[in-house]
């Protein structure tokens, strides 16, 4: 049998001819990324030289990457004081991919990481934050880790002890109906497979649909796989991922691109036929739990959330400025829009989307994370219904267990929000 991308990913980063699902092994990293939680690895990064006598050193500072995103600006001086910290550290160990609370260069890590050409094809990707996941859109093994296992990276620049997974091969055909978005693809993959259905598992992608995706698109479903329980989600590189490295991310040099062996050996192979797809929205209080978009039609949302790691990119925001341009955001409810990034930022407040937002009435925001786990600009209130383009609807997640967030695309939040309720886009959007 020959190998899934991921088992010639893992083979690659051990130099080894090639490895099996089962293995363990200890891959070299290509990046490793942290956001504020870098303060807890910094923590354990110095308890690893405690007593030892040596200067503690970072393996390689130029494959470590530090953003700020998850409270920015500072909500308070605890986080404050841990940020200053960071900074301390980066400077003293010469880290260069470091993004702090700047209107140049800042933004969410999962689309930072891609809109700087931190991320390439073919390599090992690791991160203190679960949908680390997102990265396997450009074609790199991307996963999650803790603060601890991160310290050992920063220590010897390879994860200890990674099982090879078993992938999961999706197949997805067909051409996206209108308002029908990737978001919705997933969402219904995940409700297809269950919030365990793909635990410990790789969803690798494939077919005409991917094909003809954007990055953008791949990024909204290897951000999502997590929700499956899958370790990661990827996509074989192909011209869209060369187009984008070279275009968008400004990477020069040779990129390494290589997918699955034809007769590689899959745990299960699942078929999609994305024109027969609708709006999808997850409900209270699992990801998992997927209805079309009719089913929960007329629920009454108090706020509406476009941005996030998941959609907060400029078709993301493009998407939503079409339905809500000439049209007003229903009384009674709030309207929050996060671009993922400053650059993103920019280039949607020169084709007009930002404009179209404020003068419907909803508020955009700087680019960060935190009404997505309700730590910092948009918690709820007891007994509120939020409808979000965010990850994960868990009960607690927009920081408050008395209320409840749904999930969705941009079409479907954006048309929802002109009517306070929430909506099909094919009927109540433009």
């Amino acid at each position: 049998m020959g190998l899934t991308i991921v088992e010639k990913i893992l083979a690659k980063a051990v130099r080894r001819p090639a490895v099996r699902a089962g293995e363990v092994v200890e891959p070299a990293v290509g990046m490793a990324m942290s956001h504020e939680n870098a303060a807890l690895v910094i923590n354990q990064f110095l308890e690893i030289y405690k007593d030892t006598g040596l200067e503690p050193k970072v393996w390689d500072p130029s494959k470590i990457a530090i953003i700020f995103d998850h409270r920015v600006p500072a909500e308070g001086s605890k986080t404050a004081t841990n940020q200053k910290k960071i900074r301390a550290f980066v400077a003293q160990q010469g880290i260069k991919k470091f993004h702090d609370i700047r209107g140049d260069q800042g933004g969410i890590c999962h689309q930072i990481l891609p809109e700087n050409g931190y991320v390439l094809p073919g390599r090992v990707v690791v991160g203190t934050d679960s949908h680390t996941t997102s990265h396997g859109a450009l074609g790199a093994f991307a996963f999650g880790i803790g603060a601890t296992e991160m310290a050992s990276v920063w220590a010897l620049g390879t994860v200890l002890n990674v099982e090879v997974p078993k992938t999961i091969k999706v197949v997805v055909k067909g051409r996206f109906p209108r308002h029908v978005l990737p978001k919705d693809l997933i969402l219904y993959l995940i409700g297809q497979l269950t919030a365990e259905g793909a635990n410990f598992k790789v969803i690798e992608f494939h077919g005409p649909a991917i094909k003809t995706m954007s990055t953008s698109g791949r990024l909204v479903l290897c951000n999502m796989s997590v929700e499956a329980g899958a370790t990661s989600g990827i996509v074989p590189p192909d011209a869209e991922t060369v187009r984008y490295l070279r275009s968008e991310a400004k990477v020069k040099g040779k990129l390494d691109l290589f997918g699955p062996d034809p007769d590689a050996e899959y745990d299960r192979v699942l078929e999609v036929d994305v024109a027969k797809l609708e709006p999808m929205v997850a409900c209270p209080h699992t990801v998992d739990n997927v209805k079309p978009v009719g089913a929960v039609r007329g629920v009454k949302v108090q706020q509406v959330v476009i941005g996030s790691c998941t959609n907060g990119r400029l078709d993301d925001l493009a998407a939503a400025a079409r339905i809500l341009k000439g049209k007003s955001v229903a009384k009674g409810t709030r309207m929050l829009v996060f671009p993922a990034s400053y650059r993103i930022y920019g280039q949607a407040l020169k084709l007009g989307y930002i404009a179209d937002f404020i003068k419907a009435g909803a508020v955009v925001m700087n680019p960060g994370c935190g009404p997505c786990l309700g730590v910092h600009q948009g918690a709820l209130g007891d007994g509120e219904v939020a409808l979000a383009t965010t990850n994960r609807n868990f009960k607690g997640r927009m920081g408050n267990p008395n209320a409840e967030v749904y999930l969705s695309s941009p079409a479907v939040a954006a048309a929802s929000a002109i009517k306070g309720a929430i909506t099909d886009p094919r009927k109540g959007g433009r």
